[in-house]
């Protein structure tokens, strides 16, 4: 039987360098389908022996995209480790406005540049026009609210830690900066527009789900378990709480745990063909007990959300599954503007919080060896796990990442969608972009989940079984 090959490399419109490869049977039916993540990180190495106060600094370096979520998830860790359970309101509160400062830069980022292309064009269209460009050419209002909502919550980023990029602002055991009233009030002054652009871009997404339910029911879908932290009272808390598993039905399999203790539930699985580790839930096993996490298995975990818009947004969401989790994977993008909303309403709450003017910002307590702090990255849990010796230096690193905790998912929505769409017909660029498309519902972060090193062009391959090369197209 002879095969055909196809690689996709490198997946565009997401964050980080991978490439898919499909394998065709002599039918034209396909046979396989994976994502690889092809280059190897090595921060949990690098960071050993360096002093762990240097760590909330040095992680960020991961990526460029995401870097407060590592800022604060190792900050969290590193609290922990200088023996403080409990931050000043100040330096919590800081903490929590970087924080939904960098999801809200970052859903607006993926909505508006990465994904808005497919919803607004098809994921057929000319891949001249399917592109930020050509939102910006036939959408310039939409295309103007990305970039003012991006804007805005890396100002408020750089207001909490210092730079908008590879921030400072969080140290072990609390913040080195509080808020000042020129720099509330100048966000002030913006915030009501980007809640209502923030309810335009979850009308889109919403809308787009709707009209396409009985196709994107197809398109990638499984049920699943899903993963979040979740606060003591159910409700949705993005920068902290305990941890919370349901399955595709809604039942639970583990609830309130504290994460410290997170490798008694969860365990990670290693394969030949991805630098990507495959986390799974260990009383259900490696076979079964995979998980998604991120916008859409936050909405599906918590019991509600606590700012009034986003939760009548969740309360509709869920309507249309009679209250079970949704299993879509294509509802990502409606959960990910949901969170969206709820992190405009929350920075306009914490702006108003005269505590963020406080100067009370560190606190210290009895050093320890050992902690994990944990955080909702805008992709998803963020785990970071350290142990640090006598002479403060790091001795050991886990980090499962927000992308790597959906490492399954994704290669099971590559696959489907493959077979779908693939087998038995002939391949084009449009048919191959759908495979993307699943991708970018997850918006992945490669460069987190692997420290990626080398280029990025686009080539896709055809091989035999032989190894031969039938054709080739590259961009």
């Amino acid at each position: 039987m002879s095969e055909r090959k196809i690689i996709i490399e490198p997946v565009t419109r997401v964050e980080g360098h991978g490439k898919v490869t499909i394998l065709l049977d002599e039918n034209q039916q396909v046979t396989q389908a994976r994502l690889h993540i092809v280059e190897f990180r090595g921060f949990e190495r690098f960071i050993q022996g360096r002093p762990y106060w240097e760590i909330p600094v040095l992680v960020q370096r991961l990526c460029g995209i995401c870097p407060v979520s590592h800022h604060l998830a190792a900050a969290k860790a590193m609290d922990g480790i200088v023996g403080v359970d409990q931050l000043t309101p100040t330096a919590e509160k800081i903490r929590r406005l970087m924080h939904y400062g960098q999801m809200f830069q970052s859903h607006a980022l993926h909505f508006f540049h990465l994904c808005s292309p497919d919803l607004l064009f098809g994921f057929d269209a000319d891949v001249a026009i399917r592109n930020v460009v050509g939102v910006a050419r036939k959408f310039p209002e939409l295309a103007v609210q990305g970039v003012m909502m991006r804007k805005y919550g890396q100002e408020i980023i750089k207001a909490t830690a210092g730079k908008k990029i590879h921030g400072t602002g969080a140290v072990p055991g609390g913040v080195n900066k509080n808020l000042s009233i020129a720099e509330r009030d100048e966000f002030l002054k913006e915030i009501d527009q980007m809640i209502e652009w923030s309810k335009s871009a979850l009308k889109i997404a919403k809308d787009y789900t709707f009209e396409h339910l009985d196709e994107l029911a197809d398109f990638g879908a499984f049920d699943s378990n899903h993963v979040s932290l979740i606060r003591e009272d159910g409700a949705m808390d993005l920068y902290h709480g305990n941890l919370r598993a349901v399955n595709a039905e809604g039942a639970t399999i583990f609830d309130q745990v504290d994460y410290q203790g997170y490798y008694k539930y969860i365990a990670e699985e290693v394969r030949p063909w991805s630098y990507m580790k495959f986390p799974f839930i260990k009383t259900i096993g490696p076979e079964n007990g995979w998980y998604r996490v991120g916008p859409l298995a936050r909405i599906n975990t918590c019991d509600f959300i606590d700012s009034p818009e986003a939760e009548i947004a969740r309360q509709e969401f869920m309507g249309i599954t009679d209250g079970k989790p949704n299993n879509l994977t294509m509802a990502y993008h409606w959960a990910r503007m949901i969170e969206l909303l709820h992190s405009a309403e929350k920075i306009r709450d914490l702006l108003n919080d005269p505590d963020l003017q406080g100067t009370d910002l560190m606190v210290k307590g009895e050093r320890r060896e050992e902690s994990v702090g944990l955080i909702e990255a805008p992709r998803g849990t963020l785990f970071h796990h350290y142990k640090v010796d006598e002479n403060d230096q790091v001795t050991m690193a886990n980090l499962i990442v927000s992308t790597t905790n959906n490492n399954t998912p994704m290669n099971l929505a590559v696959e489907g969608v493959a077979k779908k769409y693939l087998s038995g017909t002939e391949i084009t660029e449009g048919l191959l972009n759908h495979v993307e498309v699943a991708i970018r519902a997850y918006d992945p972060c490669l460069s987190c989940a692997t420290h990626a090193l080398g280029k990025m062009p686009l080539e896709i391959e055809l091989r035999d079984a032989a190894g031969e090369l039938i054709d080739r197209k590259a961009r």
